[in-house]
C-alpha cells in the first residue's frame, strides 16, 4: 500500500483522500513544492496534483512521494 510521510510517521492512501475531502488546506509537498491534491486513485496508490501557484500543471504521482508537514 502506498504511504504519505508525515513528520516521520507513515499514513495510508486514506489520509490523502481525507486531505482531498477536507475544507481545510493541508500543507503537502511533492519534491519540496507545495501542492494541491485534486484526486486520489486508491486502487493504484496515485494522486493527481498541481503546484499551488500552477493550477494548470497537473501530474499524476505516487502517494508515497507526498509529504504532509
Amino acid at each position: 500500500m502506498a504511504l504519505i510521510r508525515k513528520g516521520g510517521r507513515d499514513m495510508d492512501v486514506q489520509r490523502a483522500q481525507e486531505i482531498t475531502n477536507s475544507p481545510t488546506m493541508a500543507n503537502v509537498t511533492y519534491n519540496g513544492t507545495r501542492i494541491y491534491i485534486e484526486h486520489v486513485d486508491q486502487q493504484n496508490g496515485t494522486t493527481t496534483i498541481h503546484p499551488l501557484d500552477e493550477p494548470n500543471n497537473k501530474q499524476s504521482v505516487s502517494v508515497s512521494s507526498l509529504v504532509e508537514h
